[in-house]
């Protein structure tokens, strides 16, 4: 059974989106949430759905091998920031190799870096005037959104959209995708 480590930091519906669809498999299966924010509606989503869910701090994350000692007891085949908004540590980074993958709302390498998540993504894509926009699943290394990319796909932005418009298109793509690019990486290549 491979084993999947979901990082997220606000409400989780990516999260609860991937836990449901390996609920149903045979193969993969979720055993923990992490967040950085301990009021997040992550860590209640996936306590819901009898998921382990975890709330670190700054120190224990980037001073520590605190979250590392964890991540390394629980062997996981692949870690997957759903909606995490720090920067992921170098050292976590090497132990994992080719196994932390990130989604990002848009078309990278457009709109792409610090501070560019989420409403602040899609506003930007309405204010300039994008005809299409999407998400992109890529690699984690030590920079925001810079790692390799592993899947994109669009989605149109109509005249008129607000960015509101922009980011139910977007949720769509994520809900349908992000799962089953998660599934193809851990069984393409047997680790």
């Amino acid at each position: 059974m491979k084993r999947i480590i979901i990082f997220a930091s606000g409400s989780g519906s990516n999260a609860e989106n991937i836990i449901k669809y390996f609920a149903k498999k045979k193969n993969a299966e979720v055993t923990h949430v992490f967040s950085n924010n301990q009021r997040a509606k992550v860590l209640q989503r996936a306590h819901r759905l009898g998921v382990k869910a975890l709330h670190f701090d700054r120190d224990s994350f980037y001073n520590s091998n605190e979250v590392l000692r964890i991540l390394n007891d629980a062997k996981p085949d692949m870690i997957v920031l759903a909606g995490f908004l720090w920067i992921f540590p170098k050292n976590i980074i090497d132990a994992f190799t080719n196994k932390v993958i990130n989604i990002h709302p848009a078309l990278l390498p457009k709109y792409g870096g610090k501070g560019m998540y989420g409403s602040h993504v899609h506003k930007a894509v309405v204010d300039n005037k994008e005809q299409e926009t999407g998400i992109t699943i890529h690699y984690v290394n030590e920079f925001y959104d810079e790692g390799a990319i592993i899947f994109q796909a669009t989605t149109p932005v109509q005249e008129g959209d607000t960015p509101e418009d922009v980011a139910m298109s977007v949720h769509q793509l994520e809900y349908k995708h992000f799962p089953e690019v998660i599934e193809n990486l851990l069984f393409s290549v047997e680790a």
